[in-house]
């Protein structure tokens, strides 16, 4: 499958990044401290995508101790795991961060920077989903379903915005920013108390709060993870409202119908209306096999998003439909048979069956999803190599840094 027409090649030629961050913690903090200390650590030989994907092995890295540790994402892990993770996280997040700035410095910044780098955050964002839920002891359920739609929709929807308004817009809280810093905090904290089952407890009770008339028995009951989905929750409505806002401003502005703009969310509602009535129709999948089944929803979202990045960079029109949905409308279909003949009394068989069969079906789903969106990948990163005359992991052709022209003119 094409994924780039060759009428919109030149497009690529007119790009140029336009970003901006509104999070205090980012400009006083996290920015000195990368422009300023971390950059120094990088060769200036070193492409801007290799320093991206090496940040992103220390998530796969988390993401192996975890599958070793608590597949089941509600065991306890022993301390060092936890210290792993916060740190993996945040040195992810540092590499993410300064491969921006090593573009800038060796002057290679270009399109297929920005599609590594959004490519690389959406599949972190679904391993983050899973290193969270284990982290907290959430366990295979509908809270760790939860805190998969909080995220994905996140950036989904951040992806979306970009789109439109033809700038990344980060809020005063943001998911890249404050969001992993959170996550890094939570895997610390986990370490120092010693497991994920503390985040079990009461919070109000843990802190020695009594438990007031007026407080109800629900909220004082909530535990510490519950208190961080709300967060999260909080988070998520922020941000969308926002974002949304942006949309429609800026959609107003060039004299478009803002309408139009909401109809590219419906990609992700068809997958989200799918998504827990398969889980709710195959229970066993929800409470068994619930990992690999949050692989495969968060590769439909990067897939999407995907998309959405490229029809950006090549000024395409949005991208509506996802491919990766197809087996998932089958498996709701076949499970809504069964459901149907024993709740009304009328249905159809299923052609898989329950158990083994279905197992099998979720992991056929993951590596048809491995496949698309690898060949995508791929694919896109093959035609703007080809198409601009670079490299994807090297710089093809090297210039000198800003500070070792200037001393070349200086002689």
């Amino acid at each position: 499958m094409v994924y780039i027409r060759q009428d919109k090649l030149p497009k690529l030629n007119e790009y140029k990044y336009s970003g901006v961050d509104h999070s205090l913690v980012s400009r006083y903090v996290l920015k000195p401290f990368y422009n300023n200390v971390v950059i120094q650590c990088f060769p200036i030989w070193m492409a801007p995508n290799l320093i991206t994907l090496t940040g992103f092995g220390f998530v796969v890295a988390n993401f192996l101790t975890m599958l070793w540790y608590t597949p089941t994402l509600d065991q306890d892990c022993p301390r060092w795991v936890y210290a792993s993770w916060a740190i993996g996280l945040f040195l992810y997040q540092t590499f993410d961060a300064v491969d921006g700035t090593q573009a800038r410095r060796t002057k290679q910044s270009g399109p297929l920077g920005e599609l590594f780098d959004h490519g690389v955050d959406a599949l972190n964002t679904t391993l983050e989903v899973l290193l969270f839920s284990a982290a907290t002891n959430l366990g295979q359920g509908w809270k760790t379903v939860l805190t998969l739609f909080a995220s994905l929709m996140t950036f989904y929807v951040q992806t979306w915005d970009e789109y439109h308004t033809h700038t990344l817009t980060l809020g005063i809280i943001s998911g890249p920013v404050e969001g992993i810093l959170t996550l890094c905090i939570v895997y610390a904290v986990t370490a120092l108390v010693g497991g994920g089952s503390f985040w079990q407890r009461s919070l109000l009770a843990s802190l020695s709060i009594p438990h007031y008339s007026f407080i109800p028995a629900v909220v004082y009951n909530l535990a510490w993870n519950e208190w961080w989905m709300g967060y999260g929750g909080i988070v998520l409505v922020f941000n969308t409202v926002m974002s949304a806002r942006n949309v429609m401003e800026a959609r107003r502005g060039r004299g478009q119908k803002t309408r139009v703009a909401l109809l590219g969310l419906l990609t992700f509602a068809a997958a989200w209306v799918l998504i827990p009535a398969y889980l709710y129709l195959q229970p066993m999948i929800l409470h068994n096999h619930l990992v690999p089944f949050v692989f495969y929803a968060g590769l439909i979202n990067a897939y999407s998003v995907g998309r959405i990045i490229i029809s950006h960079l090549t000024k395409s029109r949005f991208p509506r439909g996802n491919v990766l949905i197809y087996p998932l409308i089958y498996g709701v279909a076949d499970s809504l048979g069964p459901f149907l003949q024993e709740r009304v009394g009328f249905g159809w068989p299923s052609a898989l069956g329950d158990g083994v069969y279905q197992v099998a079906f979720v992991f056929l789903c993951v590596g048809l999803s491995v496949g698309v969106h690898g060949s995508f990948i791929v694919d896109v990163i093959w035609t703007i190599c080809d198409y601009l005359d670079i490299w994807c992991l090297t710089i093809k052709y090297p210039q000198p840094a800003e500070g070792e022209e200037e001393g070349k003119k200086g002689k």
